[in-house]
């Protein structure tokens, strides 16, 4: 137990949650024939997925829709490695077509990232069509299947599995 009567686990748990809502960006990591590769995606974290733009002809898109896998990595700068945290996460990205979903998204992101909005000036709230007609961009989501919490502040190296879909995914999601 913690200080604050928490199990260790929650305090974990408690630690991801934070670290998910106070970053910005994801670094989406792939492998294919071309080799491994890596990009970070700002994105919005809702009902347990990450979400987040790219273009389709990207690399990391063109090789996590070819092997149906990637992996991805959160973690907040520091200068000790003392302070060094993250998540380290193994699953897999998907194309988000669904309208009633892609317009929740875009409205979280744009109170996220309300430097967006200058690009649609004329728009009241864009959609999908618009996001893909002006950036050449399709929406995507990073969906965890397994997560880990690694946070030096507990002692070097130390890391700790999430129960992701039953402990972080249903308890709350950002858009600010």
């Amino acid at each position: 137990m913690t200080s604050t009567g928490q199990s260790e686990s929650e305090a974990r748990r408690d630690d991801a949650w934070e670290l998910i809502h106070s970053e910005s960006t994801l670094t989406l990591a792939t492998a294919g024939e071309k080799g491994a590769w890596s990009a970070p995606v700002y994105y919005v974290f809702l009902g347990g997925n990450f979400y987040f733009f790219s273009s389709p002809q990207s690399r990391h898109i063109q090789q996590a829709m070819k092997s149906g896998e990637a992996a991805a990595s959160l973690f907040c700068r520091t200068n000790t490695w003392q302070a060094i945290r993250g998540i380290q996460m193994q699953g897999e990205v998907n194309r988000v077509r669904n309208p009633v979903l892609s317009l929740k998204v875009i409205s979280a992101y744009l109170q996220r990232y309300p430097f967006a909005r200058d690009f649609f000036p004329q728009i009241a709230m864009p959609d999908l069509k618009d996001f893909q007609d002006y950036f050449q961009v399709k929406l995507y989501n990073f969906a965890p299947t397994e997560v880990y919490y690694m946070d030096n502040r507990y002692g070097f190296g130390s890391r700790q599995k999430i129960k992701w879909r039953k402990e972080i995914a249903p308890l709350r999601d950002f858009a600010s």
